[in-house]
């Protein structure tokens, strides 16, 4: 009897002894508006269920709803300067788009700062980059979290803009596969992968396998794209940035490319700076479809 006891005991003992379950994640706002633009912190789905990616969220005064601005940061395969890397704000391109009415989200992506997590859009090592993969994981990652803000009420359902930078970038060309509807526009700053191969300026990893990817991503475009490269990129070139929009518009893509003036010591970064986003807001009007008088104008 003693031992019957013993045995119907064992399983609620290891129910009371396991780990707790985790915790729902839960989605939507976090914490209250602040300045500037009624900043706020969000959390938006990632690829992994049990993992919120957090993300600021901007807008303009009023109820809306807003044209949505998807904001997608640049990377690096640096394990540690990931986990290092502090909230993108992208404060002078944010400042751009709500002076002209748009909603930002600007969504951390999985392995990076505080959202953690697996870094699932890794590209693998410099021989082997698997390029299409990578840009196909983190256009999964923009389309999560733009699916989640158009739901909101204040936010419209059509018409979205998603802006890219570097690896962002690259995501975004893979995104431009998407509805035409849902997103009208896709502005690239500098995409691609793996730029500064062994920290080396002006050497990228498999040059040829970039190339072959971003032709990929063009057979299935759907969605325009405004490809803008500083002169004094040295991560992507003027010349090989060129390239990759050529084999992107080779293949079916609708690319308009523009090379913009050297900004900073480091072209790359030009769309973090205000001088940098300065320098672009013509052509950020122009893929944004805005009139150009409304664009030059002071906020």
């Amino acid at each position: 009897m003693r031992l019957l006891n013993i045995l119907v005991l064992l399983p609620l003992l290891a129910l009371l002894t396991a780990p707790p379950v985790c915790a729902q994640v839960t989605f939507g706002s976090s914490g209250a508006e602040g300045d500037p633009f009624r900043r706020q912190q969000w959390r938006v789905p990632s690829p992994d269920t049990d993992i919120v990616a957090h993300s600021l969220l901007f807008r303009p005064p009023g109820a809306g709803p807003f044209r949505l601005a998807v904001i997608a940061h640049a990377s690096t395969q640096n394990g540690l300067r990931r986990a290092q890397t502090p909230q993108p704000e992208y404060r002078a391109l944010t400042a751009f788009l709500i002076a002209r009415g748009f909603a930002v989200l600007v969504p951390e992506r999985l392995g990076h700062g505080a959202t953690g997590g697996r870094y699932v859009e890794d590209q693998g090592g410099c021989d082997e980059a698997d390029y299409v993969r990578s840009g196909r994981a983190t256009a999964d990652e923009i389309s999560r979290a733009l699916d989640y803000l158009r739901k909101q009420d204040f936010i419209r359902k059509e018409a979205a803009v998603v802006i890219g930078h570097s690896a962002g970038g690259w995501g975004a060309l893979a995104l431009a596969n998407a509805d035409p509807n849902a997103i009208s526009a896709i502005i690239a700053f500098a995409p691609g992968r793996g730029g500064h191969a062994n920290d080396e300026p002006n050497k990228v990893c498999a040059p040829h396998t970039l190339l072959a990817a971003a032709a990929e991503f063009g057979k299935a475009a759907r969605i325009p794209v405004t490809w803008l490269v500083a002169a004094n990129d040295s991560y992507f070139a003027p010349k090989f940035s060129l390239g990759l929009a050529d084999a992107f518009r080779g293949s079916g893509g609708k690319v308009d490319f523009r090379t913009l003036p050297a900004a900073g010591g480091e072209g790359h970064w030009m769309v973090e700076g205000e001088a940098g986003v300065k320098a672009a807001s013509g052509e950020l009007a122009r893929g944004l479809n805005l009139p150009r008088s409304v664009a030059t104008k002071k906020p």
